[in-house]
This record gives C-alpha cells, sequence and structure tokens, in this order.
C-alpha cells in the first residue's frame, strides 16, 4: 500500500514519469531534475502520510525502496 501512494506522489510531482514504470528500485536521480524535486517528493509524503521524516535520514534515501522503507518504519 505504501509503495502505490509514493508512486503516486512521483507521478505528480516529476513530469513525465510514468507510474507504471517506478519500481522499488527506481533511484531518485534517475527520474528527478535536482535536489529539491526530491525535496518536494519528501514534503508530499509525509503529508499523505501524516509522518516526518527525520533530516539525516533523507539523505540516505536513494531508491524508491528506500523511501517506503522510511514510511513503515515511521509508521510503526
Amino acid at each position: 500500500m505504501e509503495f502505490e501512494k509514493i508512486r503516486d506522489v512521483i507521478a505528480e510531482q516529476v513530469d513525465g514519469v510514468d507510474k507504471d514504470s517506478i519500481t522499488l528500485e527506481t533511484t531518485f536521480d534517475s527520474i528527478t531534475r535536482d535536489s529539491l524535486d526530491i525535496l518536494a517528493i519528501i514534503t508530499d509524503l509525509e503529508s499523505v502520510f501524516g509522518m516526518r521524516f527525520k533530516n539525516e535520514d533523507t539523505g540516505n534515501i536513494n531508491t524508491v525502496g528506500d523511501a517506503v522503507r522510511h514510511v513503515q518504519e515511521a509508521l510503526n
């Protein structure tokens, strides 16, 4: 469930990205233009899931799978 919501957020945030092409292995570097895109995605994820990423954790989110794990950990 978290993966699907994260995929939807990414597809909405990043122009030209087809959500069906996003997998757990997709890197944010491959689908975003710059770090501002990643920050916007993280901010949207915090809003969608009602949680906060720790500042030190955001630098460790390189793939969609990383984002899924961080969201799952924050929700538990």
